[in-house]
């Protein structure tokens, strides 16, 4: 059967996360506007770096809990890196949709809010209730596509 958009979408957003580098979770995300794919990423480091494979995971190491301490990780997370890529390209996401294998975080919650995106599709959980309120509270629309 063909897929919906939404389902089509996040397909894409599965592939894209095989790219990623991390070694506790990987993520991919896709933007569109227009059912038209504007930009990709997925959770990985920044260009020119080396990757956490190679380095192991400092967070890891640490044994800090999934959703903590964010900032003693090298990667940038897939929703940053997509809209990272839209800023370097100058391409609007005003108004468009973003789709992740994974609820975002608060960083990522906050990023989506302040760069307009109006809508996320997401499949994976994340153990992070306040992007959730502050997600709801934007007015930002969240759907949980459960597989």
């Amino acid at each position: 059967m063909r897929p919906k958009w939404d389902e089509y979408f996040m397909e894409i957003a599965e592939v894209v996360k095989k790219r990623s580098t991390c070694l506790r979770r990987q993520v991919g995300a896709i933007i569109v506007k227009d059912n038209r794919i504007l930009t990709t990423g997925y959770n990985g480091v920044p260009p020119k770096m080396s990757h956490c494979e190679e380095l192991g995971c400092l967070r890891q190491k640490l044994n800090i809990p999934s959703g903590q301490r964010h900032e003693l990780c090298r990667a940038l997370h897939a929703e940053q890196n997509a809209i990272v890529q839209a800023a370097k390209y100058g391409i609007s996401i005003e108004d468009s949709t973003i789709y992740i294998t994974s609820q975002p975080c608060i960083i990522c919650a906050k990023l989506i809010i302040a760069s307009g995106i109006k809508r996320i599709v997401y499949s994976g959980d994340y153990p992070d209730e306040l992007s959730m309120q502050m997600l709801n509270e934007s007015g930002v629309e969240v759907v949980n596509l459960k597989y």
